[in-house]
């Protein structure tokens, strides 16, 4: 009986369903059995606001260890939750085709944003939704009020069932692969809410020294999907702002007809109570490789430092 590969993952509906996903496409991959070990991070324990606790790699940290003893001998996790710097010790082997970047709103009675009443309570535990809803809503006319949560999706959720809260906004990507996008009375466009960088993509982890099943899970990888997540990630990295960080990025691919011949990088950075925000857009040649994505990013940050975006986010990632 060949061994079966042990992946990492965290415990939560979410993590465990696209873990589940990547599972049956690597069984395909390498004829292997893989069984799925799950792991609680501090990110999930601590019931402190991510801003609160650095946010960046608290949802991580512990599936790499486990990576590095040989516990498992690879971790899926969302993108966005990955500490913008890559150890030398692990690989990003895969970045498979991107789910929808964008945020929901789930509101009552089954409410768009401009539809809820003025002074509309809406949670989201993420400062970058609260900066960018609370600026379109100041450009608008709209009152609202940003209400900090933690949770997986069925708390979060519950707080809207229950009255406490007119509506959350949540990734979309989490309810289709958890298989509610029925709940979303909203898709919030990239022009009011910018999503994190990295937003509905997945990233496949495995030690460095693990070089046959690296080349196994690189199969699994999406090409354009890895560009504009290392656009997004090195705009990010080049801000020096964590993940918790009120930081939007989006890169897409402009097409011309039927060939796709640019990329245009989107970033915002904001104060939490959206009465500033910077926002700029670039748009150059489809990135052929990781140096070409990066310096994208970071031309993108240099300009939106030029604007002031440092003075926006306060304490800066050190």
């Amino acid at each position: 009986m060949t061994n079966a590969l042990k992946l990492g993952t965290r415990r939560s509906k979410l993590a465990m369903a696209q873990s589940g996903q990547i599972a049956e496409a690597v069984r395909q991959i390498t004829g292997r059995p893989v069984e799925l070990v799950e792991i609680t991070t501090y990110g999930d324990v601590s019931r402190e606001q991510l801003a609160q606790i650095g946010g960046t790699g608290v949802f991580v940290t512990a599936l790499r260890d486990a990576l590095l003893t040989g516990e498992v001998d690879f971790a899926v996790h969302s993108l966005k939750d990955l500490p913008t710097a890559q150890p030398d010790n692990l690989l990003l082997a895969a970045v498979p085709q991107r789910e929808d970047a964008r945020d929901v709103l789930v509101a009552r009675d089954g409410l768009t944003f401009e539809q809820l009443p003025p002074g509309a309570r809406i949670g989201t535990g993420s400062p970058r939704r609260m900066s960018q809803l609370n600026s379109y809503a100041r450009v608008h006319g709209l009152t609202i009020e940003t209400v900090p949560i933690r949770g997986n999706i069925d708390t979060r959720v519950g707080f809207v069932r229950s009255g406490e809260l007119d509506a959350v906004v949540l990734a979309a990507a989490g309810l289709h692969r958890i298989g509610r996008s029925d709940e979303v009375t909203e898709f919030l466009s990239v022009d009011v809410v910018l999503p994190a960088p990295g937003q509905g993509a997945l990233a496949v982890e495995c030690a460095a020294t693990s070089v046959d099943l690296a080349a196994a899970l690189a199969e699994l990888d999406d090409p354009y999907t890895r560009a504009a997540v290392t656009a997004e990630r090195s705009l990010l990295a080049a801000l020096e702002a964590g993940c918790s960080a009120p930081v939007g990025a989006l890169a897409d691919l402009l097409a011309d007809g039927q060939v796709v011949n640019e990329m245009r990088l989107r970033g915002a950075v904001g104060t939490p109570d959206g009465s500033e925000l910077v926002q700029l857009s670039i748009t150059g040649p489809v990135p052929t490789s990781h140096n070409d994505a990066m310096a994208l990013g970071r031309e993108l940050a240099s300009e939106m430092l030029a604007k002031g975006a440092a003075g926006l986010m306060g304490e800066r990632a050190q």
